[in-house]
């Protein structure tokens, strides 16, 4: 696995084990919605700067994001599709 095949990977798991949508994790993290879609996607190549905000979104090191997945990871799993709706 390469070193974007990692971050994006790691990136989607921490992500969703908090049970956080791209939506507010990219709120969280101050960066595009679809940009955090194309990174986990490995469509990106993030810059140190965006590694350092992904990271504090999801209070991790910056290292944590580089950890090679264990040989029984599984992909993480999906979290409920669709928007929350609002309340008025």
């Amino acid at each position: 696995m390469n070193a974007k095949e990692t971050v994006a990977r790691n990136m989607r798991r921490l992500r969703v084990a908090r049970g956080v949508s791209q939506e507010a994790f990219a709120d969280l993290a101050g960066i595009d919605r679809t940009y955090v879609s194309r990174l986990e996607r490995r469509l990106e190549n993030p810059t140190v700067t965006v590694m350092e905000k992904v990271a504090a979104a999801l209070g991790v090191e910056i290292s944590d994001l580089f950890a090679d997945p264990g040989p029984l990871d599984a992909k993480p799993p999906s979290l409920p599709a669709g928007r929350k709706k609002r309340s008025k």
